[in-house]
């Protein structure tokens, strides 16, 4: 791609505003940059779109944001009028231009015909997708990029059922939005009347449908007002609905005052991201001042939950997500088959490199457990496979970054929901004079102790997509059959959706979606699995390794890594 070429052309359009044009001119004598910005479009995936903030055919701007949604209404006009008249519902978090990027889209849509609800403030993930499915909308738009550093910003686009929209109807929006050469020919109308605003009855609603989801309202009446819980929403927009839900339940919440602010620049963390224990640090440093019993974070888009809890010592130690999932569904099934409210055909939900421990938890309490491709797009869809066909009751759904549902008034992960759950969990735990760490023991105890861990390695540049494909399509020519002294059972290749069995030879077809992904079976559940990150130029390398005790666990990882590296050195070549 002729980057200059593209790079003048910008430069000279008309339509590109005083701050673009002043942002490219800056970058004039800079060739790495203006190849970067314009040597290559920002892709745009089942996820959505993703990018730095900056001006440029592969950055995120109000350019890329209306080409994207005028693919969109493209897409949307051929549905009929009456998918028009249902509109689009569209929400953004407190990520910088967020709100500019929020009224762009809405502008395009309304600009093509197409009615667009607008929160009027930051609203995260899970209740755009409720709103999706509350205003009974063709589909949804979230600006926002997660957990990603401050200089990010994203798009993401939801189908009609509130989840993450399908592969297929993607696949026919990007060839609408790639028919669009011109990026800046785009316009829209920000002063329509077909934007209307998102009834204020739906906040209220939400946090109503989501109170109806506790378990132990009993534990939580009685320890509820003592405990001692702190919240920060690492200036992301859980604030609202996160201490809107506990304070509805009666639960003592103490919030980060610093971190409650709408901050763009996230100036008081390194990364918004919640599973890092450092982004958590303000929160610990208040619960122990207060002396508390666990802090919760949530990520820009108040869709990931951090969790800390006290151990033995009375330290704080950051959970994993697999740690939380692995509570939040031991203590759902707990209270569902203590109340006799378990459905017989109940189903649980997991990405399939969260936690093996989940079947052990699932197998006790006889619950079916489906393992779906990384995306909780995907465990959407099984919960919308099992309201039409009626073979499972949908009681939970995780993943290992942090993401969990309970509950089908969204299709994408809750951190409102989890916060919820969690609070009342530490309730339940202190009404049977248990505390949440000590039964995570327990779980260990009665299961065996199982470490989870994920490496990312990061790539950069235009190419970091391809180098990472390249990795994993190098490993599948290896021949691996064991790890670390342990022994490969089979290897599945998730871009063939083949699982081969390397003790009889054997290969099966694995009902699941495809995508690029190896997947290394080991002894006694553990796992190792490689697959590129689908929103972040990183590598991702997944371990799952069950042993007697934490310290053989973590010897046995040292080696398990090491051996990967040397593979995955291997695989380059």
């Amino acid at each position: 791609m002729d980057y200059q070429k593209y790079y003048e052309q910008w430069l000279a359009h008309p339509a590109l505003c005083e701050e673009g044009k002043r942002e490219l001119e800056e970058i004039a004598g800079n060739e790495k940059e203006k190849e970067y910005r314009f040597g290559g479009e920002l892709a745009f995936g089942t996820a959505g779109m993703r990018g730095i903030i900056g001006y440029g055919m592969n950055m995120m701007n109000v350019y890329t944001v209306m080409r994207a949604t005028q693919g969109l209404s493209e897409w949307i006009k051929t549905l009929g009028e009456e998918q028009k008249q249902r509109g689009v519902v569209i929400s953004y978090d407190t990520r910088k231009k967020s709100d500019e990027f929020a009224k762009a889209a809405a502008g395009v849509l309304a600009k093509n015909g197409i009615k667009a609800y607008l929160f009027s403030d930051v609203h995260p993930v899970p209740m755009l997708s409720y709103a999706v499915r509350y205003l009974k909308t063709v589909a949804g738009i979230m600006i926002t990029a997660s957990h990603n550093p401050k200089e990010y910003n994203g798009y993401k686009v939801y189908g009609e059922d509130g989840a993450q929209m399908s592969p297929e109807d993607t696949e026919k929006v990007v060839s609408y939005i790639q028919k669009i050469e011109d990026y800046l020919s785009v316009s829209g109308d920000e002063n329509s009347p077909f934007i209307v605003p998102v009834p204020e009855k739906l906040d209220e609603d939400y946090i109503e449908e989501l109170s109806a989801l506790t378990l132990s309202k009993e534990a939580v009446k009685k320890c509820g007002a003592d405990l001692k819980l702190v919240y920060t929403p690492v200036h992301g927009s859980g604030y609202a609905p996160v201490t809107a839900i506990l304070k509805k339940l009666g639960i003592n919440v103490t919030i980060v005052k610093e971190q409650t602010t709408k901050d763009t620049e996230f100036s008081t963390v390194k990364v918004p991201n919640p599973e890092y224990k450092e982004t958590l640090s303000m929160g610990i440093a208040l619960a122990n001042e207060i002396n508390a019993d666990v802090v919760f974070g949530t990520d820009p888009d108040s869709d990931r939950l951090g969790v800390a809890l006290k151990n033995e010592e009375g330290e704080f130690v950051a959970l994993s997500g697999n740690q939380v999932g692995i509570l939040l569904l031991d203590y759902i099934l707990t209270r569902l088959s203590e109340d006799g409210k378990m459905p017989k055909n109940a189903a649980v939900v997991k990405s399939f490199v969260s936690t093996g421990m989940a079947k052990a938890l699932c197998d006790r309490y006889g619950v079916a457990l489906y393992e779906t491709p990384v995306g909780f797009k995907f465990i959407g869809e099984k919960i919308k496979q099992w309201e039409q066909d009626g073979k499972h009751t949908y009681v939970f759904g995780f993943e290992e970054s942090c993401g969990y549902l309970r509950g089908t008034h969204a299709r994408d992960k809750d951190a409102v929901v989890a916060s919820m759950l969690c609070a009342e969990m530490v309730c339940y735990y202190a009404y049977i004079g248990k505390t949440v760490y000590g039964r995570l023991q327990e779980i260990y105890q009665e299961y065996g102790y199982v470490l989870d861990k994920s490496v990312s390695v990061q790539y950069s540049g235009l190419n970091a997509m391809k180098e990472m494909n390249a990795v994993v399509d190098g490993l599948k020519k290896l021949p691996v059959t064991t790890l670390a002294g342990m022994k490969v059972n089979a290897i599945r290749d998730y871009s063939a959706a083949k699982r081969l069995d390397l003790q009889t030879g054997k290969t099966e077809e694995l009902p699941i979606p495809k995508c690029n992904c190896l997947y290394y079976e080991l002894d006694d559940g553990a796992f190792v699995c490689v697959r590129p990150s689908g929103t972040e130029p990183k590598l991702k390398i997944y371990y799952s390794i069950k042993a007697k005790d934490a310290e053989t666990a973590n010897t046995k990882l040292v080696e398990l890594q090491a051996d990967m590296n040397r593979i995955l050195e291997k695989a380059k070549l």
